[in-house]
């Protein structure tokens, strides 16, 4: 700790609130007197509107605060925050900081609300079996550094700067990301758009009923469905849909069931060379299954689709299609239900359109995308490792800054 530096609590250096539930009739955007603001607003940046707003009436029931205060949310997913630079109200899952009077820079204990050291013990602090929360009691003890205010503005002025580098250089990097995928899309896009003479198209159902695939299956369902309990530290891999990573299935780091318990299933047998695509939570992610095994499970977040007739469809050319802008599309449509998580059973992924060429196309397809797919993954990579670069330049930045090493 450096000379002049005080160390105190939070509760005894600042006035803290905690907001309230806010009005039921008093939430209308149009026309509001003043933001509300909950936590999914909570962005870690400056914070001056929001998606729902309160009356002049609805404002005066709920907690407000004016602007410079810190907002943190409390209650569920902890230490997302904001500062805002208008007054806002605030819903019940948000501690507010108040703008100190005089003794700290509101940009200051911004930084300092998003270093590391301030989440760690706000986590440390959290109760809760199923939602973690931390109440105002407990948030006052968090402890914090205020050095003199010339220190803070010294301070705040090198961490402006090196956030304002860095966010140009996230933007940057996000854009080489998404412009490194967009260009393997587009090969996607053209091969599956522009078809050529001797495309055939079916459903997968058509295709099932034809001898071509056998019907795609899933993994077992309500009481016969393997519980967190049954899991162990070796044995048959369980694949869950985040099993599926860059057009392979990850057989190592993926949870796994005894052989005893696998072999009394009913269902979700995959074995080497099926085509695996995610069809609950998240959906059309998809890889072919490699592996030396009998098989492996599945979960029922997974598809398997299984080649019958080898002299029709190759299974590399299925994974591309099922990759393709169009098949994505049509998946996504079908898994829009109205349920709260998106799903698209067997019955309606047989009703999928399947759209092919002769196999000789199909592999000539698939082997230029596989020349393609290693160079974008590559890139991606690339760039995804940038970013988490970025994000650990902040976190030390925010250590050294606090601990007073800047």
């Amino acid at each position: 700790m450096n000379a002049g530096w005080q160390k105190t609590t939070l509760g005894s250096a600042f006035v803290t609130v905690t907001g309230n539930t806010p009005p039921k009739n008093n939430t209308d955007f149009y026309g509001q007197f003043m933001p509300l603001v909950k936590p999914p607003e909570l962005c870690d940046a400056m914070l001056d509107s929001a998606e729902d707003g309160l009356s002049e009436t609805g404002a005066k029931v709920a907690r407000t605060v004016p602007a410079n205060s810190i907002l943190v949310s409390c209650i569920g997913n902890l230490g997302k925050i904001g500062l805002n630079t208008v007054p806002v109200a605030f819903n019940q899952q948000i501690n507010a900081i108040l703008p100190s009077g005089g003794k700290a820079i509101p940009e200051f204990m911004f930084y300092q609300v998003l270093s590391s050291s301030f989440k760690e013990q706000l986590e440390a602090l959290a109760s809760g079996t199923t939602v973690p929360i931390v109440n105002k009691s407990k948030f006052n003890s968090i402890k914090i550094v205020l050095p003199s205010l010339l220190e803070q503005q010294r301070i705040v002025g090198i961490l402006d700067e090196a956030f304002d580098g860095i966010a140009a250089a996230k933007a940057n990097a996000e854009k080489n990301l998404q412009n490194a995928r967009a260009l393997f899309e587009s090969h996607l896009q053209s091969v599956f758009t522009h078809r050529g003479q001797g495309w055939l198209e079916k459903s997968v159902g058509e295709l099932v009923t034809d001898g071509v695939l056998v019907k795609p299956f899933d993994g077992n369902h309500g009481e016969i469905h393997p519980k967190k309990s049954d899991y162990t530290e070796a044995g048959v891999p369980f694949i869950m849909a985040r099993d599926l990573q860059d057009g392979l299935v990850d057989t190592e780091n993926c949870i796994f069931i005894s052989r005893k318990l696998a072999d009394s299933l009913r269902v979700g047998f995959a074995t080497n060379g099926d085509v695996l695509i995610s069809h609950k939570g998240t959906i059309g992610r998809t890889a072919i299954v490699s592996t030396e095994d009998d098989y492996i499970m599945l979960t029922p977040q997974l598809t398997g689709y299984r080649v019958k007739d080898s002299s029709k469809l190759f299974n590399r050319f299925i994974r591309y299609y099922f990759m393709s802008p169009g098949f994505q599309r049509e998946m996504i449509a079908g898994a829009a239900d109205g349920s709260t998580r998106a799903y698209i059973g067997i019955t309606k992924q047989l009703t999928l359109r399947f759209r092919f060429p002769p196999l000789a196309e199909q592999k000539r397809i698939a082997a230029k995308l596989d020349s393609l797919d290693p160079e974008t993954q590559r890139l991606a990579r690339i760039y995804e490792q940038k970013l988490a670069a970025l994000e650990a330049l902040k976190r030390s930045l925010l250590h050294q800054a606090f601990s007073g090493a800047l």
